[in-house]
Parts: C-alpha cells; sequence; structure tokens
C-alpha cells in the first residue's frame, strides 16, 4: 500500500469511528456512516437496509440522496433486489460492484435516478451474524477499485458493531424500563392498594352497622378510620408523583444532597438531624445514590411522622467494598413483629434495596428508639 493511499485510508476510517461514537442511538448511527462516507468517499447516495431481528425480513433503515425515482416512490424501495438475494444466499461475502442492468431497482429507471448507473453493496455482519447492507452509489462511477472496495468493507464492519451496540442499548433501556415499571407496580400494591383495601373493609363495617342500626359511637369510629386511611393514602399517592417527578438528588453527589435533606428537616420539620460522612468522595453509581437517597427520605419521614423526638442521626460511610446509610433516633421506638399495617414505609425502602441489590437493616424497641441501616455492596 502506498503511504499516500495509508494515511487518506486511515484518515477516513478515524473520522467514520468518530462519527459512529458520538451517539449509542441507531438512527443516528446509521445517518451518520451514510454522511462520513459520502463525504469523504465522494459518493452521491446511499442506503442501509437491516434485518428485522424478530422475523429475519429487511427494511429501509437509513438513506441519503436517493434519486427522485426512488425517493418520490417508496413503494419502489420495498421488496427484494439482486443485491438483498446475494445477500440471504450468502454470495454477497465481500463488498461488490452492482452495475445498473443487474440492479432491479435502478434497470427500470433511465430517467429520474440522477446519473446514477452504479452502486457497492457492503454486507453487514456483527458477532458472525447477518445483521443487514450498506449501498452506496456516485453519478460518475465506473466499478470501484479493489482498494476501495476493501476500504468500503471495514467501513461496514465498524458500522455492524456500532449497530449491534445501539441494538443492545436499547435491549438495555427497555429491560431498565420494565424493571421501573415492575418496582412502581410493588409499590403501588404494597401501599396504595392495600390502603384501598383497608379503607373499604372500614366503610363495610360502617354499612354494616347502619343497616343493624348499630351503635352510633362504633359507626362513627369505622368512618373516622377510613377517612384517616384515605387521607394516608392520598399523601402515599403525592409522595409517588413526587418520586416520579423529581430529580431525585438535582445534580449533588449523595452526600450534599443528604446534608441539604438533613438541614432542610431540620428547619421546616422541627427534628434537629445530624449528618456525617466517610469515604464520601468515592464516586458512587447514579442507581445506588438515587435509591440510597430516597431510602434516607423516607427514613427521615418516618421519624418526623411517629418517632415522637426531636433529633436524629444520618451517617453515610463509603468503602471500596460497600456503602452504608444508617438513619436513627431515639424516640418512642416500635416492635418490629408487630408494624402497624399502615407503615407503607419500610416495605417501600426494602424493594429499593432488593433492585440494587442492597440489604435493609432494621433494629428497634418499644421506648428505645429505631435505627435503620441500608447495605449496597460496590465490588
Amino acid at each position: 500500500m502506498q503511504p499516500e493511499r495509508g494515511t487518506r485510508e486511515l484518515t477516513i476510517l478515524n473520522a467514520v469511528a468518530q462519527a459512529l461514537n458520538r451517539s449509542v442511538d441507531l438512527d443516528a448511527a446509521l445517518h451518520a456512516a451514510l454522511a462520513k462516507a459520502a463525504e469523504l468517499l465522494d459518493l452521491h447516495a446511499g442506503w442501509i437496509w437491516l434485518l428485522n431481528e424478530e422475523n429475519g425480513e429487511h427494511y429501509l433503515a437509513a438513506a441519503q440522496n436517493l434519486p427522485p425515482a426512488l425517493a418520490e416512490k417508496p413503494e419502489r424501495m420495498e421488496g427484494w433486489c439482486y443485491c438483498v438475494e446475494q445477500y440471504f444466499e450468502g454470495t454477497l461475502a465481500e463488498a461488490a460492484n452492482i452495475d445498473f442492468i443487474t440492479c432491479s431497482r435502478l434497470k427500470n429507471y433511465m430517467t429520474g435516478t440522477d446519473g446514477l448507473r452504479f452502486h457497492a453493496s457492503v454486507p453487514l455482519h456483527a458477532h458472525g451474524k447477518q445483521i443487514g447492507i450498506l449501498n452506496v452509489a456516485a453519478a460518475d462511477w465506473c466499478e470501484l477499485a479493489p482498494e476501495d472496495l476493501s476500504l468500503l468493507y471495514t467501513m461496514g464492519d465498524m458500522l455492524g458493531i456500532a449497530i449491534e451496540r445501539a441494538r443492545l442499548y436499547e435491549r438495555s433501556a427497555e429491560l431498565g424500563a420494565e424493571r421501573e415499571r415492575n418496582r412502581l407496580a410493588r409499590e403501588i400494591h404494597d401501599t396504595l392498594a392495600q390502603g384501598f383495601s383497608a379503607i373499604a373493609l372500614q366503610l363495610e363495617t360502617a354499612d354494616a352497622l347502619l343497616e343493624a342500626e348499630g351503635d352510633a359511637a362504633r359507626i362513627h369510629k369505622a368512618v373516622q378510620q377510613a377517612l384517616a386511611l384515605a387521607r394516608a393514602n392520598l399523601d402515599e399517592a403525592r409522595r409517588s408523583v413526587l418520586d416520579l417527578r423529581a430529580a431525585p438528588l438535582e445534580g449533588r453527589t449523595l452526600a450534599a444532597a443528604l446534608a441539604v435533606l438533613a438541614s432542610e428537616t431540620t428547619a421546616r420539620q422541627g427534628v434537629a438531624v445530624g449528618f456525617s460522612a466517610i469515604g464520601a468522595s468515592r464516586p458512587l453509581p447514579a442507581a445506588v445514590e438515587s435509591g440510597l437517597f430516597r431510602v434516607a427520605q423516607e427514613a427521615i419521614r418516618n421519624i418526623v411522622q411517629h418517632a415522637a423526638t426531636n433529633a436524629a442521626q444520618m451517617t453515610l460511610t463509603v468503602t471500596p467494598a460497600r456503602v452504608t446509610l444508617a438513619v436513627e433516633d431515639a424516640g418512642r421506638g416500635f416492635d418490629p413483629d408487630h408494624v402497624p399495617p399502615q407503615r407503607f414505609g419500610l416495605t417501600g425502602m426494602n424493594e429499593r434495596l432488593k433492585l440494587l441489590g442492597g440489604t435493609l437493616t432494621l433494629a428497634s424497641a418499644p421506648d428505645q428508639g429505631t435505627r435503620v441501616e441500608a447495605t449496597v455492596a460496590l465490588a
């Protein structure tokens, strides 16, 4: 290879790689590859067929500067053609020139093709499996030289890897969304659904007493309990909505967000919350930071509402092996084996930690305070 040609090819491949690495979005990767190929190789048009992963059928995934005969008639880009047939038959093993006589999409249109007479077809593969075809064309082409076809083939390899990476990213995002939906479903089931069931039970009791002309005091008590449960569930619904809408840390580190939580609780709720941190300068995964912050919020909320104390302490400890968040108070405590049915926050904390692969430890007793400790492994 001549030094000048080698330098040119490396420059082109480097530019294509940079374009593909700017985004993990599939459409963006495809259009970036077409744009760079056209710019650097002086090409006129390009289009990419991809195989549908579910049914194996091919479809037009991206196009650039298609001639009017094709761009204005989308149906002409449907179905089979020579290069697609060769690809599926396995005879399009390397980049190949296909002239307008044998290319079924161009041979019947002598006008409206912008002078296109040839295109090169580049098979796209990833990890040994077929994923599609890259077609590129120029109006003044004769057949491409073997060196240019080899360059296109290398570009096709890079594009194939980028496509596979984009698809993996999409699948991981879908999996993350599915996990979040499942988490929300569990949280709704463990909080709002149970709360509404309890409300219905109290109202059914009141209705039965009314029919039997029962004791007015008992009817009043059942209605008041239903009202209390309704208000608690309304608060829980509002909290869930805020959890969904708010960015938990608002751009802060976990330690900074916990310090703000402590100071705001002290100022607004009349409970003096202290905060200390060890090893907090170590970066933590975003999911861990968000999850632990939500646990801290719930633990502080429980202290304010139930502990009957004016002081609490939060401690964050980060080591290479794990991160631990402890929230404790010296309030009235409770028996962990007999948690009141309306205390849904503990269930929510447990669920958050399970999603992180962590554990929640609860220590409490009547009149002896409460300590909640959340631990997530980092190794």
